[in-house]
């Protein structure tokens, strides 16, 4: 299973969750970024339908898969 972790990291003058090298939007504090990432966290675990998904790798290829709705992840919040 796919294990998911957002960090609790300073940014832009504020707070930001940051999930691998992306942050999210710049929060005024430390609470409301952590409040934030874990509603996302939450939401990644809820099941969706099965579906085909497009998306580009690394290479820049274009993949097409079969992406089963109810395989979510475990998510985590770390400050």
């Amino acid at each position: 299973m796919t294990r998911i972790i957002y960090r609790i990291v300073p940014h832009d003058g504020g707070w930001a969750y940051k999930l691998g090298d992306s942050f999210s939007e710049t929060f005024a504090t430390h609470a409301a970024a952590r409040a934030a990432a874990l509603a996302v966290s939450r939401e990644q675990q809820v099941p969706d339908r099965t579906s085909w998904i497009e998306f580009e790798d690394a290479s820049g290829q274009w993949i097409t898969e079969r992406a089963d709705g109810h395989d979510r992840p475990e998510t985590e919040v770390e400050d």
